[in-house]
Formats: structure tokens, C-alpha cells, sequence
């Protein structure tokens, strides 16, 4: 298995490298971050160690060019304790996984091969149905390349129904994801804001992406409407 390590500590990294060979691993060395992203757009790996501060060009900044050039390699990154919105951010943009400095090895390891059982298939990191898109990263949502102004609320209800385009979803399964399991409330807030949502990305384009399954639930349909 081949994996590249994009890290500007040269003790860090070279400890990694070891590290990772004495484990049966084939290992590839970048010490920034413009050479890291030559290196995984060049070659292919199994996996991809990818620091987040990194000289010439940051991790994130790596992160975003490979999966905007649809390169899916399993990608763990290595982040700053208290970072925790890198960490969102690269998990938002499309990292698999992340471990905090300092880790241990062997924690490494397991997280690596656990990523290679997984495999690489495709997860695009703006979501779309149609012309409408949605960028958990960015925090943007487009109709037909217009932006469309959403709440929070109304951001994460979208992005729910779009991670599950097609399925037919409870209100009290929405409640649970994009609410809290524990809210107690009037479960019809799902049926005022899926109302809310409706009278921004559907009405004004006139278009019907969101679906009310009668009896059943929600459902966003994948083509947009």
C-alpha cells in the first residue's frame, strides 16, 4: 500500500515515514505543500497524510484542489490541538479523517488501513441535485448558478434532504438530523421550514425539487425538480 506524507516537520515526518515501513508501507515524502500537491495529483495512492499548515500551500488548500480535480484517494489529516474549525472545515471540503498532534503511530496506522478497507469512491464535496448546489464548506447555495440566502436552519435541512436525494424522509427522522433526538417541540417546524425552503430554491425558478410523500415524509427528488 502506498501512502504520501505531506508534513513540513522533517523529524515529524521522518519518524512517520519509518513508522509507516516498518508497517508494510510503501512511503512517498512531501515537505510542502506545493510539492505534496504535484505529488498526489501525479501519482496513485492509497492513502494521503496531509498536514494542515504547511509553507507554499496549505492543507486545506491541497484538499479542495484534489477534490475539485475529482481525486478521491482517502485523505487523513494532521491538525493543531483546539483547531477545531480546520478540522470542520476539512471534514465539510472532504477529508475522511484527522488526528490532533502529537498521536500515536499506531493510532495512525489503524486510522490509515481502516481508510484503505473503505476504498476511494466518489464523495464531491458541493453537493447538487440538478442546478441547485449546495456547499457545506463555503456555506453557499446556488439555483442555476444564482445564490440563494439561507438561515442556518434552513442551510442544514437542505443539506440533509440533498445527502439523501431521493429517499423518502420521516419528520421525525429530519428532526433528529437536523434538529436534536431530544427536541421536543412541535414536530410541524419540519413542514414550516421544508415551506421556507420551497419558497426559496423551488418558487422563484419555478421548479419542484422538494416533494411532499403524503402519509410518509419529505423527499428531495435528484434531478432538481
Amino acid at each position: 500500500m502506498r501512502v504520501l506524507v505531506v508534513e513540513d516537520e522533517p523529524a515529524l515526518a521522518d519518524a512517520l515515514a519509518r513508522g509507516l515501513e516498518r508497517d508494510g508501507f510503501a512511503v512517498d515524502v512531501a515537505a510542502d505543500g506545493i510539492d505534496g500537491l504535484h505529488q498526489a495529483r501525479e501519482t496513485s495512492y492509497d492513502a494521503i497524510v496531509l498536514d494542515i499548515m504547511l509553507p507554499g500551500l496549505d492543507g486545506l488548500s491541497i484538499l479542495r484542489e484534489l477534490r475539485g480535480a475529482s481525486v478521491w484517494t482517502p485523505i487523513l489529516m494532521l491538525t493543531a490541538r483546539d483547531a477545531d474549525e480546520d478540522i470542520t472545515t476539512a471534514l465539510d471540503v472532504g477529508a475522511d479523517d484527522y488526528l490532533t498532534k502529537p498521536f500515536s503511530l499506531a493510532v495512525l496506522v489503524a486510522r490509515l488501513r481502516s481508510l484503505m478497507r473503505r476504498g476511494a469512491p466518489e464523495r464531491p464535496a458541493v453537493l447538487a441535485a440538478g442546478d441547485l448546489s449546495l456547499d457545506p464548506a463555503t456555506r453557499r447555495c446556488a439555483r442555476g448558478g444564482e445564490a440563494v440566502t439561507l438561515t442556518p436552519r434552513e442551510f442544514a435541512l437542505l443539506e440533509f434532504l440533498m445527502r439523501r436525494a431521493g429517499d423518502v424522509l420521516t419528520k421525525t427522522t429530519i428532526l433528529e438530523h437536523v434538529w436534536d433526538e431530544h427536541y421536543d417541540g412541535d414536530a410541524n417546524v419540519v413542514e414550516v421550514y421544508v415551506g421556507y425552503l420551497r419558497k426559496k430554491v423551488d418558487v422563484p425558478f419555478q421548479r419542484a425539487a422538494i416533494e411532499t410523500v403524503r402519509g410518509a415524509g419529505y423527499r428531495l427528488r435528484p434531478d432538481g425538480g
